[in-house]
């Protein structure tokens, strides 16, 4: 993709990839919703994309190499989206936001679980989900063995405050 560039800065650079309004939603979702599908998409966004706005992040997301588009085995007229390592190694990045967010923007509860587990289990909890995100997008190796996945611990967190529980307490009976 031919892409006219203010400067050569890093910021910069990331900035033309991720300033625009909806490109990190998408990649939120997409990594902590596990949402591939253009209607999951739009759909279950709670910021309200448009179709014509979703339809044009993705197709520049997949120009810039940070998703990859095929068709659903499992429908004939559906696509399914994935996160290439490009993308998945955003997962630091987007906890730094979400640890950034939570001291300085006036988050809610419900949906600042996440940023605070995130930031709490730091590298390693990063790591582990990146991991995750490469054997379901990539179809990369995974080992089983290291207990639930990030994804249902953040949701199951998310759950909970809904709920009205403390993160990691027993439903009630």
């Amino acid at each position: 993709m031919s892409m006219d560039r203010r400067s050569g800065c890093p910021i910069n650079l990331s900035l033309e990839v991720f300033g625009d309004r909806w490109s990190l939603i998408i990649l939120r979702d997409m990594i902590f919703g596990g949402r591939r599908h253009f209607r999951e998409l739009l759909n279950a966004s709670m910021e309200g994309i448009a179709s014509n706005i979703l339809a044009d992040r993705l197709k520049r997301l997949m120009q810039l190499g940070m998703l990859t588009k095929a068709d659903d085995p499992s429908h004939k007229q559906k696509a399914i989206y994935s996160l290439t390592e490009m993308a998945i190694t955003l997962v630091p990045i987007l906890a730094h936001l979400g640890a950034w967010g939570r001291v300085w923007l006036p988050v809610s509860a419900e949906l600042s679980i996440r940023a605070e587990l995130l930031e709490k289990g730091g590298p390693p909890m990063w790591d582990k989900f990146m991991d995750e995100l490469r054997h379901e997008h990539l179809g990369m190796p995974l080992d089983t063995s290291a207990g639930p996945s990030v994804r249902a611990t953040l949701q199951a967190a998310y759950e909970a405050v809904v709920a009205g529980r403390a993160p990691g307490a027993s439903p009630a009976a």
